[in-house]
């Protein structure tokens, strides 16, 4: 009964994968820029809201704990999951500042911060960017549609060749299990270790 939308997408996501090809310079810039920061004792922060905020604390968890390898953990902190900090910001200061007031408070120069917005307008989304860029922060940004103010303002910024917001989404979650990869390889690369059961 649904398997022409099933298949619609499932064509759909494939497409947009597909459409990443053209971007394997910018993906390996990206990681070079996260391996960068790692190299100078700085840290990944990860910024996003809804899915992009659960794909945050995701990807933090990859790198603190682990992607493929056993190996020490990698600094790196998702800003999306201190609920308390979250509100309280929120209800002082606005909810455009819940991720620029931690920024502020954390982050230095030798840090890297991943924002993902799927439209790249996500207002809190762009004051945290440009509140890293005031600060030194090195930026990358992960969005999708035409890329909005994000890919203008980020150092980096990867747009995912679709409209759906889940498309773009899922397109991002590949695109980080492969900084992430890129990243491990690059501080432990000695052969993949077997995944746990």
């Amino acid at each position: 009964m649904y398997e022409q939308r099933i298949e619609q997408r499932l064509d759909a996501h494939l497409l947009a994968v597909e459409g990443l090809r053209h971007s394997f310079s910018l993906i390996e810039a990206m990681a070079r820029l996260m391996i960068g920061s790692l190299e100078q004792s700085g840290r990944i922060y990860w910024v996003g809201n809804g899915g992009s905020a659960a794909d945050s604390q995701h990807f933090a968890a990859e790198l603190v704990g682990r992607f493929e390898k056993d190996r020490p953990g990698l600094p790196s902190i998702a800003l999306t999951a201190n609920t308390s900090i979250l509100t309280a910001i929120g209800n002082d200061y606005g909810f455009d500042r819940i991720f620029a007031r931690q920024i502020e408070a954390l982050c230095t120069e030798r840090d890297c911060l991943v924002a993902i917005s799927t439209s790249g307008n996500s207002a809190n989304v762009l004051e945290a960017v440009r509140c890293a860029k005031a600060r030194g922060v090195t930026t990358i940004g992960l969005t999708g549609n035409e890329g909005g103010t994000l890919r203008q303002l980020a150092d980096c910024c990867l747009v995912v060749p679709a409209q759906n917001t889940a498309i773009i989404q899922e397109a991002h979650a590949l695109v980080c299990h492969i900084l992430c990869d890129l990243v491990e390889e690059w501080f432990f690369g000695q052969g993949p270790n077997p995944p746990r059961s």
